[in-house]
């Protein structure tokens, strides 16, 4: 064998005894034993659970504190206010009578009944006789414990009956009002409806008014000093017609006066005008006495 070739064979016996050493016992040395196989997963270490409550395991709820919203503002309508009536006393035949106007709402309620009172009668009043005699211009100068105020009235030179009548249509128009009871004219001292005694017909209609549309059933109110107290009431159609009659009693009567309302009620097919006759009926014959006639709108049956 050539030397090349001795070295080859020396070289694969090298070879072959590593190969076999690696298949004994496993080496070791300073760096301890070699691994043969990964090492296992390590899981980090298990931390027992905290034992407390929920509640105290919970976040804090925060304290929230409220303020109420302001009041809501009251929402006003577009609603107007209703309209207002009032009395206005009028001259006939040298008595007093009512009447009444439906205006729209005033706080300034007296000073509105003294124009209405000094502007006068609708034609359909002055029909019936009515008048005013007080001017324009006079006004309430202020209302205090329940005495109105006037100032300076014109005409204050007429004659004392004349000037007497005037001053009950003050009064009793004023007087109408729950904050008046007194009225006072310039330089004198104030005075009521009782200081104007005897200018009252014997019957007096407050409602219904003149010219006022009316439906059946019809009360018919007003004050009346008549004998036994009793006040009759009918009907009459256009052409003039009885076609109801009714009577009632006052509260007071033969030489005191009461308050009366008597029901009547009557059966039209077609609206027309009528007459309202409130009356009494003489102790001495039967007959109609005392008679105050209204005109007015008589209503169809259920109109």
């Amino acid at each position: 064998m050539s030397g090349r070739d001795g070295s080859r064979a020396a070289g694969v016996a090298l070879v072959a005894a590593l190969v076999l050493s690696g298949c004994g016992t496993p080496r070791s040395g300073v760096l301890g034993a070699a691994p043969t196989a990964p090492p296992p997963a390590t899981s980090p270490p298990a931390v027992a659970p905290a034992t407390t409550s929920p509640a105290a395991s919970a976040p804090p709820t925060p304290r929230v504190t409220t303020t109420p919203p302001p009041p809501t503002p009251a929402i006003t309508g577009t609603r107007r206010p209703e309209p207002v009536t009032i009395e206005l006393w009028y001259v006939r035949s040298g008595r007093l009578v009512p009447t009444r106007r439906t205006r729209p709402a005033t706080v300034a309620t007296s000073g509105l009944a003294l124009s209405e009172l000094s502007a006068g009668p609708t034609p359909a009043e002055a029909a019936t006789g009515m008048v005013t005699l007080l001017p324009a211009g006079v006004e309430v100068t202020r209302i205090v414990d329940g005495v109105a105020t006037l100032g300076p009235v014109p005409s204050a030179d007429d004659p004392a009956d004349r000037r007497r009548l005037r001053e009950a249509q003050v009064v009793w128009t004023l007087t109408q009002f729950p904050t008046v009871r007194r009225v006072r004219f310039p330089g004198g001292a104030p005075v009521g409806r009782a200081d104007y005694p005897g200018l009252l017909a014997p019957i007096v209609v407050i409602g219904p008014s003149v010219g006022e549309r009316v439906t059946a059933p019809l009360t018919v109110g007003g004050t009346a000093d008549a004998f036994e107290a009793t006040v009759s009431v009918r009907v009459l159609d256009e052409a003039g017609r009885q076609v109801a009659a009714a009577f009632g009693t006052a509260s007071c009567g033969s030489g005191c006066r009461g308050d009366y309302r008597v029901v009547v009620t009557w059966r039209t097919n077609r609206e027309q005008h009528g007459t309202i006759e409130v009356y009494e009926v003489s102790a001495r014959d039967g007959t109609r006495i005392n008679t105050v006639a209204v005109p007015v709108l008589l209503a169809p049956h259920g109109g």
